[in-house]
């Protein structure tokens, strides 16, 4: 019994395990690891089978178990600084990834671009704003903040700029904390012309049209939370015209709109030039929602008559919008999705097909601009990008390079798009769409060092898992033929969200040093639609860590690496991923690194986004290897 509850997972990092066969590289142990915690056992019965939890008590951070933490670390440390080729190693990594730049969330505004970017050597996103001209300039520069802070760092969350570019609203946190203040912003002068409002973590703004105000969400007063688990109870939609204080709209404690259940999120979403609104009612971590639409005079004062769109069992995981037409993305008897249409002041029942599902296509998102849709997509691991002409007539656009289609950033009032594209070995580059002449072109944003591609190579293939299921399994070696390397094994698995192609110069680097990475796209995730979603989910959640049993053993078996030599990794939710495999299998590994792991899944509901995550039954992580 003690196996098979052994769902909480204290992983064990073993710092060079993927090198065993050089004696430089192994580590020296200082003396004695140290002691171990005294279990207190504590018994519960979950829906019936009984769980004894040999340490809860960690949770209470008492000084004897923060003493023992931090022993832990310390010997840790220890053991890693032994490894002789270590430091060097860093040194290497660490100037591989400061030669790039990294730059994301870019949004385009009249005739200017905004995007956040971490410049070639620094620690920090700053937001960029490049004018029509070509020329840019920070406009936040987030080191200057800290210093301003006495040295407490600070962190650009989001921003979203107003339609014409004059304005934008922007989130930022002091100290790793997440607790948004949100601000307006003059993109002329740099001027803080509004703000900074509290509690905005997940602000989600959106501006009207004219830009006299913008709708976001706020999370509830922490007075009013009793209990960790409370504090993202009772968010609430609220409406600021920049001058007055932001007044509440919908929410369940406010005691307006169709939102009552205090678990759940109301989004507003503005549909420019269309004079109306879309109250988006999120459940956690769930994909599908809820939705109503308003005037959105009647909205901005509170007292709207929400008229309903779609409901959760609907299947509708986004939706945009321009003057005239409301775009939806569904995977209503459509796994690997469909596009709808419908008119903006219409209903779910007016709608029609404007993009039919193809089981060899996954779409992934939609984006909405004057021209018509942009809707990027995958065949397998490979990115697509259609457009929906405003005129009705749907193309596929030929792409720069094959790649993933990482970014689209579309405004509902002008033309064209911006579109970033990455693979395993090639770095993230941005282009902007002109539907005038067809053609993308680089805007140059991104700090790309000389980089030579052809030195490795991405090879994409598939295991078998116990139920024969063909499980994708993504490759990054040197170039050449196959041969057992030290290999770092990742995979994720959860809330439909893909670990697709991306360059990350970590990766270079391990296999620079003589290894290779794999990423397996395991079940729960989003690859391949949602049926693989569903495939890793309640009852069915073992087939995510079997996966990824099923990818390391065709690893093994087709000489990409050992037993002796293979280390697997999972971060938060992939940490249910990574124990599990591990303690289901302990003799396939050498390693296995939990990152932030979500390790014990029957304590969740205690942390303060447990509630969240019920939607997506975590419960059901441990409690399915039980059957």
């Amino acid at each position: 019994m003690a196996t098979r509850t052994r769902c909480a997972l204290l992983a064990l990092v073993i710092g060079a395990a993927s090198a065993v066969a050089l004696d430089r590289v192994a580590p020296v142990a200082p003396g004695g690891a140290p002691q171990g915690l005294a279990a207190q056992p504590v018994e519960e019965s979950y829906f019936g089978t009984t769980v004894i939890d040999r340490f809860r008590f960690v949770e209470a951070k008492d000084a004897a178990t923060l003493g023992w933490m931090k022993s832990q670390g310390a010997y840790t440390r220890a053991v890693f600084d032994s490894i002789a080729p270590r430091a060097a190693y860093l040194d290497k990594l660490g100037k591989l990834g400061a030669a790039f730049g990294l730059v994301n969330s870019v949004q385009a505004g009249g005739a200017r671009t905004f995007y956040l970017e971490r410049k070639p050597g620094a620690d920090v996103f700053d937001l960029m704003v490049r004018e029509a001209d070509g020329k840019a300039r920070t406009l936040i520069d987030t080191a200057a903040l800290i210093r301003a802070a006495g040295g407490v760092p600070q962190a650009i969350d989001y921003y979203q700029v107003e339609h014409d570019g004059t304005h934008l609203a922007v989130g930022i946190s002091p100290g790793g904390s997440e607790a948004s203040r949100l601000s307006v912003l003059d993109v002329a002068s740099g001027r803080t012309i509004a703000g900074p409002i509290d509690r905005a973590q997940w602000g989600s703004p959106s501006w009207l049209t004219d830009g006299s105000g913008l709708f976001f969400l706020r999370l509830q007063d922490p007075q009013a939370v009793k209990q960790p688990s409370e504090k993202y109870l009772n968010p609430a939609a609220y409406f600021w015209d920049l001058h007055a204080a932001p007044a509440p709209i919908a929410g369940a404690a406010t005691g307006l709109g169709p939102v009552t259940d205090p678990v759940r999120f109301p989004f507003v979403v503005v549909v420019p030039n269309a004079g109306r609104v879309v109250l988006v009612e999120q459940n956690g971590v769930q994909n599908e929602f809820a939705s109503w639409t308003a005037p959105l005079t009647e909205a901005r004062s509170g007292r709207a008559s929400w008229r309903p769109l779609t409901v959760t069992a609907d299947d509708v995981t986004s939706l945009d919008g321009n003057a005239t037409t409301l775009f939806l993305l569904s995977h209503k008897d459509a796994p690997t999705f469909k596009v709808l249409s419908l008119p903006v002041d219409g209903t779910l029942a007016t709608a029609r097909t404007l993009i039919q599902a193809r089981p060899e296509r996954v779409i992934e998102s939609i984006h909405a601009a004057a021209d018509g849709l942009y809707v990027a997509g995958r065949e397998g691991l490979t990115g697509v990008l259609l457009h929906v002409h405003a005129h009705g007539t749907l193309s596929t656009l030929s792409l720069p390079f094959a790649g993933i289609v990482e970014e689209v950033a579309t405004d509902p009032t002008h033309p064209g798009a911006i579109v970033a594209l990455v693979g395993w070995v090639h770095p993230r580059t941005h282009y902007r769409y002109d539907p005038a002449s067809g053609k993308f072109t680089d805007l140059h944003l991104d700090s790309i060092p000389t980089f030579d591609a052809s030195r490795y190579q991405a090879a994409e293939l598939t295991a078998q898992a116990g139920d024969g299921t063909r499980v994708p399994l993504s490759v990054i070696t040197p170039r050449g033929a196959v041969q057992a390397r030290p290999l770092l094994l990742d995979a994720y698995g959860a809330y439909g969200i893909s670990n697709l192609p991306s360059f990350q110069p970590r990766i270079v680097a391990l296999v620079d040093a003589g290894g290779s990475y794999a990423e397996c796209h395991v079940r729960g995730g989003g690859e391949l639609g949602e049926t693989w979603r569903l495939g890793g989910k309640d009852a069915d959640k073992p087939n995510t860590w079997r996966d990824f049993i099923a990818c390391a053993e065709m690893l093994i078996k087709n000489g990409y690496t050992t037993r002796e030599m293979l280390t697997i990794q999972g971060t938060s939710a992939g940490g249910i991923t990574v124990g599990r495999a591990a303690t289901e299998r302990p003799e396939l590994f050498a390693g296995a690194i939990g990152r932030v792991g979500d390790l014990d899944a029957l304590r969740s509901e205690v942390m303060p986004s447990g509630r969240a995550n019920i939607s997506d039954s975590v419960l059901s992580t441990c409690l399915g290897s039980f059957i």
